[in-house]
């Protein structure tokens, strides 16, 4: 990868920024730009292959307005699309709400040369995708994140999942898509708080894999925070190739991947427990991350200072670093639940340097009582 600082000096407005994820048959583009929404179907024009029609899989607030413009921008290159919606928020990464959408498929008879397009968020992404997996053995689907944590994270690397009332992303499956296309333009109308939320995930990323993007975010972080467009284009790009890297080396998390969960043991109990109306995924992994790194601190793995960078970072982001008023053995109970324990025993990423993480099975269960008994004073 070249530098980032270069990248983000030979930007120009209107630059369009790509990254690939090579996996041999299953490899795929990654456009990033403005206006890509409005052409769709000249973006994916070598995924038709017939005159079978697409889906356009959202949400119900987007589907007004986002969803009938990838529609449109489908149809324009002469392929019908059908739109459908699915409900807003945490709660539709459901079973039923999958069950919801095969209908659709199946009662308007779409053939196995169909392409779904998941146009949303996180939440669409992965619901959609899960569908695309499992509707008659397997259909191309295309990624269009509208947000910047589905941007710079969730859209790339092929997990789908929904949720199960035990815990999140439990039932899934490993899925590439076609094509991820992220048009920046949309990023515009996302709510503050939401927008926040994505910088958390471009925040681990650095931690876990990219010293430089961690110093580049730290120099910038009010003008990203302000969705800066010579900012916005070369960080997202740059967190699809750490995330397409760590992919191609690992892609069904058998070893590598797993420093993507950076934050996310923790954060995933707080967010389930929280709820989706007290905690946003970005959130809950920026107090996860905070958690992690004072463990790390505690085990001798990671310096007092660089602790404090990343808390610093988090907080100039406008991320939470303290967990809600939760009770420990419930935060607790709920990690047992997390799909990445192995047996009996939490797994941690756990830092040794900006940029370099190492995965843990022997976090003493008081040590990590105690760092949820601080993250709450």
């Amino acid at each position: 990868m070249s530098s980032l600082r270069e990248a983000i000096a030979a930007y120009a407005p209107g630059q369009r920024q790509a990254a690939r994820v090579g996996l041999g048959e299953r490899s795929y583009e990654i456009h990033i730009g403005v206006g890509l929404l409005d052409r769709l179907g000249e973006e994916a024009k070598g995924l038709f292959t017939s005159a079978a029609p697409a889906a356009v899989i959202t949400n119900e607030p987007l589907a007004p307005t986002l969803g009938r413009r990838a529609r449109a921008g489908i149809e324009a290159a002469g392929v019908e699309a059908h739109l459908f919606a699915v409900p807003d928020g945490e709660s539709a990464k459901s079973m039923a709400t999958v069950s919801a959408v095969l209908d659709f498929l199946v009662e308007r008879r779409l053939p196995r040369q169909s392409v779904l397009f998941a146009v949303g968020g996180g939440v669409v992404g992965d619901l959609a995708g899960f569908a695309a997996a499992i509707y008659l053995r397997g259909v191309a689907y295309v990624q269009v994140p509208t947000t910047l944590l589905a941007m710079a994270d969730s859209s790339v690397g092929g997990k789908t999942a929904v949720n199960h009332p035990k815990g999140k992303n439990l039932i899934g499956a490993f899925h590439q898509p076609s094509l991820v296309a992220a048009d920046l333009g949309t990023l515009a109308t996302l709510p503050p708080r939401h927008y926040r939320a994505g910088l958390a995930e471009i925040i681990k990323h650095g931690v876990i894999r990219d010293a430089e993007l961690f110093a580049v975010l730290e120099q910038n972080i009010g003008a990203l925070a302000a969705r800066e467009a010579r900012l916005l284009g070369p960080v997202v790009q740059r967190n699809c190739q750490i995330k397409a890297a760590v992919v191609e080396a690992d892609e069904r998390e058998t070893g590598l991947r797993a420093i993507l969960n950076f934050g996310h043991t923790l954060g995933h109990a707080i967010e389930s427990l929280a709820g989706p109306s007290g905690m946003l995924h970005g959130e809950a992994v920026s107090i996860g991350m905070v958690g992690a790194a004072r463990i790390a601190v505690r085990m001798g793995l990671w310096a007092e200072d660089e602790a404090q960078r990343l808390r610093a970072l988090l907080e100039a982001a406008g991320l939470p670093t303290r967990m809600p008023r939760l009770a420990a053995e419930a935060v607790l109970e709920r990690m047992f639940h997390d799909k990445k324990i192995v047996g009996r025993t939490l797994r941690f990423v756990l830092p040794e340097a900006i940029g370099r993480v190492v995965v843990r099975d022997d976090v003493p269960g008081s040590l990590l009582g105690a760092t949820i008994e601080e993250l709450q004073s």
